[in-house]
Order: structure tokens, then C-alpha cells, then sequence
């Protein structure tokens, strides 16, 4: 069984729960970080230096971290070859797509935009600031556009390791308070990601618990 340390609410958390869901594999997940602390412990630490989250322990292996490592390796363990493909080309082109996301949506978005917005007190976000971040990061979901205008996924006809990382964010960015350009394939593709049973599990998760007050 897989053990797994993170918060529900962390959107990396969220990046490998799904994936965990889609794969229908066994696990055990322990709350830390945020309110639930644990992050900065003698035992974290000696899991991952870093202090961050995900954690994930397979068996007796040596815990892993950083989210697309940890991802990878369950891809390459336990997933078929639609998910991960085996031919090197295909599965470079999945990688490829995942890395694109993970650089230029999940991390241009989680903190310009969903930090700025969210965890920030109203009287304090800087209004500028935060537009100039949702254009910058629209004009990438632009490009995913243009891709799922002729395609049901982002690399073709099947579901595959870059949707996780690309599609984990985007119940955050179609639900808070921003305004949005008009990206019709992406919202197409995002109703999609709604119909999977491990997305509405583990992503679309209230993160009410994050909300700034005042």
C-alpha cells in the first residue's frame, strides 16, 4: 500500500491523488503542512529534506519527492501504455506536455494568481498585479486551447500523465474570482475532466481552509 504525506488542499497533493485514483491504487494519507504542520518535524525532514509536499512511500522503498518524480514513478510502475506509453518517442511527447504544464500553467498560476487571490486579505492583493498574471498565464491556456480544439486530451485521443499535471489546476482557476478570456475548448475540456470520478475525489476539493480573512 502507498503511504502518502499531504494535505488534501496542496495542489501538488492533488496532482498525485488523482493520479492515484485514476491508477486505482491502495493508499494511506497523512495530513501535514498548513494548519496541520508536521512539515518541519525531526521525521518529515528525514523523508524530505526540503520540507515539502507530496511525500510518497511505496512499500519498503525509500520515501520519494518532488511531484512529477513521484508521478512518473507510479506511471512507469503502474500504469498502461495509454497513460505512459512504452515507446520512448510517444512517451517523451506525454513528458514533454507534462513539463509544459507543470512550468508554465501550474506555477504561473498557483501563486501570481490563486495565492494573490485567495490566501491574500481583500485589502491587500494588488489588483494590477494579479491581471497582469492572469494574461500572462491565459496566453499559455491559449496554446492548450488551440490543442484540445482538435483533440479530446493534451497529447490526443487518450488520457495520459500530462493531463494530471496540466488539468489538476484548472477546477482553482475556472472557480475563483477572477475574470477569464473566452477559451472555449479549454472549458469544453475541463467539463470532461469533471465527468472522471478520481477528479471530482481529489481535486475538486473546497479550499475554503485557505482563505485569507479580512
Amino acid at each position: 500500500m502507498l503511504k502518502i504525506w499531504g494535505r488534501k488542499t496542496a495542489s501538488n497533493v492533488q496532482a498525485l491523488m488523482w493520479c492515484v485514483g485514476e491508477l486505482g491504487l491502495s493508499y494511506e494519507r497523512f495530513d501535514v503542512g498548513h494548519r496541520y504542520g508536521g512539515t518541519d518535524s525531526p521525521d518529515f525532514l528525514a523523508m524530505n529534506p526540503n520540507g515539502t509536499l507530496p511525500v510518497l512511500q511505496d512499500g519498503d522503498h525509500p520515501p520519494l519527492w518532488e511531484t512529477g518524480c513521484i508521478l512518473r514513478y507510479l506511471a512507469s510502475k503502474y500504469a498502461d501504455d495509454g497513460f505512459w506509453p512504452a515507446d520512448l518517442l510517444a512517451r517523451t511527447e506525454v513528458d514533454r506536455w507534462a513539463e509544459w504544464s507543470k512550468l508554465n500553467v501550474a506555477m504561473p498560476f498557483t501563486v501570481p494568481v490563486f495565492w494573490a487571490v485567495v490566501r491574500t486579505p481583500r485589502q491587500q492583493r494588488d489588483h494590477t498585479a494579479i491581471q497582469s498574471a492572469v494574461t500572462a498565464l491565459e496566453k499559455k491556456l491559449a496554446i492548450a486551447d488551440g490543442r484540445l480544439s482538435g483533440q479530446p486530451f493534451l497529447v490526443g485521443n487518450h488520457f495520459t500523465l500530462a493531463d494530471i499535471q496540466f488539468g489538476h489546476v484548472l477546477y482553482r482557476y475556472f472557480d475563483i474570482d477572477i475574470e477569464r478570456a473566452h477559451l472555449p475548448a479549454l472549458a469544453d475540456y475541463y467539463e470532461r475532466l469533471k465527468s472522471r470520478a478520481a477528479y471530482r475525489e481529489h481535486v475538486m476539493v473546497s479550499y475554503d481552509e485557505l482563505r485569507a480573512t479580512g
